[in-house]
């Protein structure tokens, strides 16, 4: 899953890159080593490792973008991504 999203997209060389991921997710450590690979610098939560009210308010964040609030959920610019989609997450980085 693919499409676009009203946040803010950062610039073309630089887009805000934001992951909501499982610590024990091996598709979303798969996500993170790859952006690691990538060289680029992205924010990320893991979703499982909250508590609370803060936790409550992170998922409703990650269901605007992902009504399944599956993970990982990557943000990268205006895209969103759902899943470890190698080719995807390249294209929407410019690679």
């Amino acid at each position: 899953m693919v499409h676009d999203t009203d946040a803010p997209p950062g610039d073309a060389d630089n887009p805000n890159i934001q992951v909501y991921s499982l610590s024990t997710c091996s598709h979303c450590k798969l996500t993170k080593q790859l952006l690691a690979e990538c060289t680029v610098k992205y924010d990320f939560v893991d979703v499982d490792l909250l508590e609370g009210d803060e936790r409550k308010a992170i998922i409703e964040d990650v269901k605007k973008f992902n009504p399944r609030c599956s993970f990982p959920t990557i943000i990268i610019g205006k895209k969103v991504i759902v899943g470890h989609k190698e080719k995807e997450i390249k294209e929407a980085l410019g690679m």
